[in-house]
Order: structure tokens, then sequence, then C-alpha cells
């Protein structure tokens, strides 16, 4: 079996759940591949000595991997999937961080979901993801231009609103005064968008959520549109640049640009554990079904 490694160092947290993952593979001769300035980060922290081969970029990952281990939060996640972008290596997130919608291995289950993998004993989840497009172009967002959370736009050095045209497949939607917009992803619609007020999806839904962020208009509400629909957003606002965020890569860009967003034609694969369901991670986070008042 070969296993891609990517992860991100947390003093506190981190370091037991990479010996652990490194003694437990390492035990059963499974091939590792570290990312190189991650492993870089564990020989300066006498994590591990022995030498390891490595990548450095998606151009390394291919399908001679069996599954890419993710250790951090959700946002590690976001970044290995910048790595595997459509390669169809599944990535399996194990949970240094907190929250972890998508980083659901927690650290005391390492062990036994580690066999699970090395078993086979796994579903993929299809993750749909986004892409944007800049008219005129946009040279920072030419290599790495698609999220798996959300595409976002924002007010920039101004505490005054923007104001976001917004179009449907070419067809005039609505006029947004607001601090900014959001567009999510199911796997992103637990994310950025639901502290905004938007919905919950289920990852499997083939859908898209537009979710105003602090609109001026309060019947502003969150919509839900088909994911092949091509969404188009205009900015305007006092200053002369904007924000565009994809997940957590961040660029300015000039007033009047049109972006241009779709659904993209690969999917990321998602590990999921029998015992870590989505479903259960939903119950789990947002504490469904227990009191929570005393």
């Amino acid at each position: 079996m070969k296993v891609a490694i990517y992860g991100q160092y947390y003093q506190n947290s981190t370091e037991p759940i990479i010996k652990d993952i490194f003694v437990f593979f390492n035990r059963n001769n499974v091939e590792m591949i570290i990312e190189s300035s991650f492993l870089e980060v564990l020989y300066e922290k006498k994590i591990v000595q022995k030498e390891y081969k490595t990548f450095s970029s998606h151009l390394e990952l291919d399908k001679s991997f069996d599954v890419l281990i993710s250790i951090g939060g959700d946002g590690t996640i976001l970044r290995a999937a910048t790595l595997v972008r459509d390669s169809g290596v599944p990535i399996l997130g194990i949970n240094a961080g907190r929250l972890g919608f998508l980083a659901t291995v927690q650290k005391e289950n390492i062990a036994a979901f580690m066999q699970f993998v090395i078993d086979k004993k796994y579903t993929v989840s299809k993750r749909s993801l986004i892409s944007l497009s800049c008219s005129p172009e946009n040279e920072a967002i030419k290599d790495i231009n698609f999220a798996m959370n959300e595409i976002s736009v924002s007010r920039k050095d101004s505490a005054s609103m923007i104001t976001i045209e917004t179009y449907l497949n070419d067809e005039f939607l609505n006029t947004y005064w607001a601090d900014g917009l959001i567009v999510s992803t199911p796997t992103g619609s637990t994310g950025y968008s639901l502290s905004c007020g938007g919905p919950i999806l289920t990852p499997d839904v083939k859908s898209l959520v537009i979710t105003p962020i602090a609109p001026h208009n309060l019947n502003a509400r969150p919509l839900v549109v088909p994911d092949e629909t091509a969404i188009k957003l205009k900015v305007s606002g006092r200053e002369e640049q904007h924000l565009i965020s994809l997940d957590s890569r961040i660029l300015s860009v000039k007033n009047e640009t049109i972006l241009t967003i779709k659904k993209t034609p690969f999917q990321i694969n998602m590990v999921e554990i029998p015992e870590e369901t989505f479903l259960k991670t939903l119950r789990n986070k947002l504490f469904w079904g227990e009191d929570r008042r005393n």
C-alpha cells in the first residue's frame, strides 16, 4: 500500500498523532511519501528520523497512491485538496484541530481507523468543487482557480458595504448591498455560509448555496440553486478593489471585474469510515439532541 502524508504541526496536539500514524504504517509495511515541507518540520522537531521519499506538488500525486492522509484540521484538508486536484486520490482527515467537519478521525481512534484504510473497509464520499474565472483575466488564480468549500467576495479597506450584481445563467437575480457574498458547495455549507445563516446541505446534494454576508436588506436570504448553474458576479463600491476568497486563498480584484463561478469537471474523493459518517459528525459537532443549557 502507498500513502501520501500531508499535515500541519501544532505542538500541543499533533506530535502524538503523528507518531501513532508513523508507527502504525511502519509496522504494517505501508509505503509513506511525505510532503516535503511537512517532513522538514518533523525532522526539525525530531518527531521522525528515518529517511522518507517526498512530494512537493500536485504533479507528483497520481493514481499509484491509495490514499492521502491529512493531519490537522479542516483547513489542512482544503490545502490538501489543492495538491490532490483531479488525480482522484482519496483524502482521509485526521483531526488535530477543534471543530472538524472534514477531518473526522479523532486521535483516540487512529489505530482502529488506519486498519480500516489498510483493509480498504471504507467508502468514498465525492465532494463537488467550484471554479472561478475573471474577465479581464487575473494571473493570481490561473493555477489554483477552484475551491472545495466556498468562493466569496467581500469589501476591502472600507467600512462601507459593497454592491454585488448577481446573475444565474445570465439572468439577473439580485443586487446585494452587503459586506459580501458567499457561493458555497455542499461541503462548505457547514462552514462560512452556515455562520452567516445559510442552510446545511448533505455532501451528495447537487446544489450550491448563495449566502449574503450582513445584507443591508434583511429580506435578502440565502438561496439554494442547482450546481449546474453559472453564477456571475460584478462588484462595485467606494474602494477601487474588493477581496475574493477561494477557501483560504485571498486576492484583490478591481471593481467591475466579471466573476464567473461554475462547478468543476472533477471532484474530490473523501474517505468515509463507517463509524464516522457525515450525519454522525453533524450530531457530534452541533450537539444535536443534547441539552446544553447547563
